[in-house]
């Protein structure tokens, strides 16, 4: 799942100037993981990719910002797991992930917000920005598809 996640992160729908995308789906596979196997097996996972995603495309400000943008931000979609509903599922996780970029936005990239504007404003903005149509689109994918794939899993126990 995380090699899928990986891979999926570079079908680039559009591309921020100061990093952040939306991808061809590329968290529904760490979050329907956290969905079948548990939040402690999705927040691995979610690290491990977003270790994956800095050594793909690193944007290095300072250590704290790394962790922040990359191995925190992907581990918390991970939160998926804490509920058995793909539409939460998406919700949860993918805002954990917005809720550590807001954070690194605001602690280390408010000089970029316009003359006068609040950093928190500005970085929320930004980051809901590529965020915000990556939880439309995996909480449609995830519902449309969990189900299927729930109930294929469940026969292939029942034949075996």
């Amino acid at each position: 799942m995380v090699a899928l996640a990986l891979v999926l992160s570079m079908i680039k729908v559009y591309h921020l100037p100061y990093g952040g995308s939306v991808t061809a789906g590329s968290m529904i596979p760490i979050l329907y993981l956290a969905l079948r196997r548990g939040w402690r097996v999705g927040v691995m996972a979610g690290a491990v990719l977003g270790a994956l995603q800095f050594m793909a495309e690193p944007y290095f400000y300072t250590p704290v910002q790394v962790i922040l943008d990359y191995p925190l931000a992907f581990g918390l979609l991970g939160l998926a797991g804490l509920v058995n509903n793909p539409v939460l599922a998406a919700v949860l996780g993918i805002a954990g992930r917005f809720v550590s970029h807001l954070l690194s936005g605001v602690v280390f990239f408010a000089s970029y917000a316009p003359e006068g504007m609040n950093p928190w404003l500005y970085s929320a903005i930004y980051n809901g920005s590529y965020l915000v149509p990556e939880v439309i689109l995996s909480a449609i994918v995830l519902a449309l598809v969990y189900p299927v794939l729930q109930r294929a899993l469940e026969g292939q126990g029942k034949a075996a």
